[in-house]
C-alpha cells in the first residue's frame, strides 16, 4: 500500500483487497502495458489490469516471453490484476494457478473481448452464451485460488441475448468478488451508445462492487456515470489513450501545453526504460499521435517525429516542437482528438 493511501479509507473493496479511488484504466491489448499503467497510476488510476493473456500461453513448459512480459508489474503497483481468457474452465484454473508466481492481487476473467478470434471460439464475450462454463469457471477459480476472482463482461452477445443479469448472478453465486461491465453487446463492439441503464440494473442485481465502462469521454462523464448507475468505479479505455489526466478528473482541453509535454516525456522515459531505447521509441509512436491529436501545429511535426529512429534525436525534436507550440498563443491548449 502506498504511503498516501495509508492515511485514507478505501473507496471500495474487492474481497480483501482495498481500492482507493474510483477511476480505472481499462485493460487494452497493445496499450495497458507496464509503462502506460505506471503513467496512469501517477495521475490517479486506482486498479491496474494487465493486457489479457490466453490460457494456452500459460500452460506450456515455459511462458513465451511476449506473454510473460504482459504479466510483469512495477514495484508498488497495487492492486495488480492479471487478466486471462479461455474457453475451458479447467485450463483457466491451471493458467490462473500458473500466474501465481507473478503475485497478482486479483485474477480477472475476460468475458468482454468482442474480436472474432477470441469470442468466435467461445472465449471473451463468447463465454456469455455459456452460463454453465461461467459457473464452472468461477466455482473452480474462487475455490482454488488464494486471491479474489473477478470478471469483465458485456451486455450479452447481441440485442436478442442480453443476459448480463443472469451471467452476473452466476458469477457472484460462484465466488466473483467484483463485476465490471462494458455497456455494449459483443455484436456492437464499440459502435452505438453504451447502455448506462443496464449498468444501473447490474448494480441493483449483485451484492459485490460494480465497475461501469463505456462512453466515458471526459471528466464530467465519470461522475455522470456514477450518479446514473450507482457503480463503485468507472473504467476508462479509449478516452485515456494520450489523456492520462482523465484519471485526475481533468479534461485534456484544459491541460496546458507544458503539462502535455511533461506527460509525453514522462511516458517516453517509462517506455525507454522498460523496452529499451529503440523498441521503446518505436512503441511510443502510437501514443504520441493521441497526445497531439487536435493540435494542428504539433501534428505538423508528426511525420518527422514518427520516423526518427534515435531516442536522443527524438527528444531534441520534441524540444523544438514545444518551443514552436508554446508561444503560439498564451492561452493555447492541446485539444482532444
Amino acid at each position: 500500500m502506498q504511503d498516501t493511501e495509508a492515511a485514507k479509507a478505501p473507496h471500495f473493496w474487492v474481497g480483501s483487497v482495498p481500492v482507493y479511488s474510483d477511476v480505472i484504466l481499462a485493460p487494452m491489448a497493445g496499450y495497458s502495458d507496464v509503462p502506460y499503467r505506471a503513467l496512469c497510476r501517477a495521475y490517479g488510476s486506482a486498479m491496474h489490469y494487465t493486457e489479457f493473456v490466453p490460457v494456452e500461453a500459460l500452460l506450456g513448459r515455459r511462458v513465451h516471453a511476449r506473454f510473460a512480459q504482459r504479466l510483469e508489474k512495477q514495484k508498488g503497483e497495487r492492486p495488480f490484476i492479471i487478466q486471462i481468457f479461455g474457453n475451458d474452465a479447467h485450463k483457466l484454473l491451471q493458467a490462473a494457478q500458473r500466474v501465481a508466481e507473478w503475485q497478482p492481487d486479483i485474477i480477472d476473467v475476460n468475458m468482454g473481448c468482442s474480436t472474432r478470434k477470441v469470442s468466435g471460439r467461445g472465449a471473451g464475450a463468447g463465454m456469455m452464451p455459456q452460463p454453465e462454463l461461467v459457473a464452472e469457471t468461477f466455482r473452480l477459480l474462487s475455490t482454488h485460488l488464494p486471491v479474489p476472482v473477478t470478471g469483465k463482461i458485456r451486455l450479452g452477445w447481441d440485442d436478442e441475448q442480453k443476459n448480463f443479469r443472469e451471467i452476473a448472478h452466476i458469477m457472484v453465486d460462484n465466488g466473483a468478488a467484483l463485476v465490471a461491465m462494458h455497456g455494449r453487446t459483443k455484436v456492437q463492439k464499440y459502435n452505438g451508445r453504451a447502455d448506462w441503464d443496464a449498468i444501473a440494473q447490474l448494480r441493483q442485481t449483485v451484492s459485490v462492487p460494480v465497475i461501469g465502462n463505456g462512453d466515458v469521454q471526459c471528466a464530467a462523464d465519470i461522475d455522470r456515470m456514477k450518479a446514473h448507475t450507482g457503480c463503485e468505479a468507472v473504467m476508462v479505455g479509449r478516452a485515456a489513450i494520450g489523456n492520462p489526466w482523465i484519471f485526475a478528473r481533468r479534461d485534456k482541453s484544459a491541460v496546458s501545453p507544458a503539462d502535455v509535454f511533461t506527460a509525453v516525456r514522462r511516458h517516453l522515459a517509462e517506455m525507454l526504460a522498460y523496452y529499451g531505447r529503440q523498441d521503446g521509441l518505436y512503441l511510443f509512436r502510437k501514443h504520441l499521435k493521441q497526445y497531439v491529436a487536435g493540435d494542428e501545429l504539433a501534428e505538423s511535426w508528426l511525420p518527422i517525429l514518427l520516423t526518427t529512429p534515435d531516442a536522443d534525436e527524438f527528444l531534441a525534436l520534441l524540444d523544438e516542437v514545444e518551443t514552436a507550440v508554446m508561444p503560439a498563443s498564451p492561452a493555447h491548449h492541446l485539444q482532444m482528438g
